[in-house]
C-alpha cells in the first residue's frame, strides 16, 4: 500500500494527448496557411488537459481502486465508516476466533463516523469564517467603492499588499502574534488582564482563516459596487428615500452577485484548508477535512486510494457550491479578486 505511482495509462494518455495536439496544430497551420487567433489559445487547452483533466482522472482512478488496482467502492465506504477498511482486513481466522467468543466484527470494531464528523466540523468552521468575512468585508467594500471617500484606492492597495506575501509566511507571522509570549499576550499582560491561551485553539484557526480569506470576500463585492450606476442611488433619494432606504432597495440588491461570488470564494478554500489548522492548531484541536486528506498522501497514514476518495467527496461539495454560484450569478457579474 505504500508504493504508489501513476498508472501506466496515465503516461499513455499524456503522450497521446500531446501527439494529438501537435497533429491538430500542424493540420490547422496547413489548412489556414499560417497561424490565426484560435491557434494562440491552444496552449491553454493543452495546459488544462495535462494539469486539470488528467489529475482529476487520476484522483478518480485511485478513489475507485484498491492498492492492487482492482475496482472497489471500499474507499467511499471508509468515508462513512473510518474503520471499514480495518474491519475488512481482518483475516478469516481472526474473524472465526471472534465468532467463537460470541463477538461480531462490528462489535470488535464498531462503526466509526469520525470522517463524517470531521467534514461536518470543517463545514461549520468554513460557515463561521464566511459569515465573519461577509460582516467585515461588506462594509469595507462599501467604503472603498464610495466615490466621496478619497482614500478608497489606498484601502484597495492595503488589502492587496498582504496577498503579495507567501500564504505560509502570513500564517506564520500571525502565529507569532498569538503565541504565549507574543505581542497580543504582552499587551494583555500590560493592561492587567493576563495572558490567555490564544494559539492552538479553534479561535486561532478561525482568525487565521478570516485573515487569509477576507480579501476574497472584499474584492468581488467591491467590483459589484464599483460597477453600479450611482445615478440609481441619486434617483432613489430624489424620489424620497433616505440613505438607509437607498442602501436597502438599490445598493444591496445590485451587490448580490458580488456577495454570492465572495461567499463561494471564501467558503470553498475555507472548507478544504489544512495549512492554517496545522500551523495555528498545533495538533491540539479537532482536525479539519483538509488535514485528513493531507495525512493520506504523506506520513504514517499514507493511503492514496482513501485520500483520493476523500478528495472526490470534497470535489462534489465544491461543484455543488459552484452550482449555487452559477444559479445566483449566471452572468458572472460578481467579478473576481480585482
Amino acid at each position: 500500500m505504500n508504493d504508489y505511482q501513476m498508472p501506466s495509462w496515465g503516461y499513455w494518455v499524456m503522450g497521446v494527448g500531446l501527439a494529438l495536439y501537435l497533429v491538430l496544430l500542424v493540420g490547422y497551420f496547413i489548412k489556414c496557411r499560417g497561424f490565426r487567433r484560435p491557434v494562440f489559445a491552444s496552449p491553454y487547452v493543452l495546459w488544462i488537459v495535462i494539469f486539470t483533466v488528467i489529475p482529476v482522472l487520476l484522483v478518480a482512478y485511485f478513489a475507485l481502486t484498491d492498492g492492487n488496482g482492482n475496482f472497489t467502492l471500499d474507499n467511499f465506504r471508509d468515508f462513512w465508516d473510518s474503520d471499514y477498511l480495518r474491519r475488512a482486513a481482518i483475516s478469516p481466522e481472526r474473524a472465526e476466533k471472534l465468532k467463537e467468543r460470541g463477538m461480531t466484527l462490528e462489535e470488535y470494531l464498531p462503526p466509526n463516523s469520525s470522517n463524517v464528523d470531521t467534514l461536518i466540523h470543517s463545514i461549520w468552521m468554513a460557515f463561521q469564517c464566511t459569515v465573519i468575512c461577509l460582516l467585515l468585508g461588506y462594509p469595507a467594500a462599501h467604503i472603498m467603492a464610495d466615490r466621496e471617500f478619497k482614500l478608497g484606492a489606498t484601502l484597495v492597495v492595503l488589502f492587496m499588499v498582504p496577498m503579495w506575501m507567501n500564504f505560509v509566511l502570513r500564517t506564520y507571522a500571525l502565529s507569532e502574534l498569538l503565541e504565549e509570549d507574543g505581542l497580543i499576550n504582552n499587551i494583555l499582560k500590560g493592561v492587567g488582564i493576563g495572558a490567555r491561551q490564544l494559539l492552538n485553539t479553534d479561535g486561532a484557526i478561525q482568525l487565521g482563516m478570516v485573515y487569509n480569506y477576507l480579501p476574497f470576500m472584499v474584492f468581488p463585492i467591491y467590483n459589484s459596487l464599483n460597477k453600479m450606476d450611482y445615478k440609481l442611488s441619486e434617483a432613489a433619494m430624489d424620489l424620497g428615500c433616505n440613505k438607509w432606504q437607498t442602501f436597502y432597495k438599490v445598493t444591496l440588491p445590485l451587490s448580490v452577485p458580488g456577495v454570492i461570488s465572495g461567499i463561494t470564494m471564501v467558503f470553498m478554500p475555507a472548507v478544504t484548508t489544512f495549512a492554517i489548522s496545522r500551523m495555528l492548531g498545533g495538533g491540539k484541536t479537532p482536525p479539519l477535512f483538509g488535514d485528513l486528506i493531507e495525512k493520506r498522501f504523506s506520513g504514517s497514514a499514507l493511503n492514496w486510494n482513501l485520500g483520493s476518495a476523500l478528495s472526490m467527496v470534497m470535489m462534489v461539495l465544491i461543484l455543488i457550491s459552484l452550482g449555487f454560484l452559477q444559479k445566483a450569478d449566471p452572468k458572472g457579474e460578481g467579478g473576481g479578486i480585482i
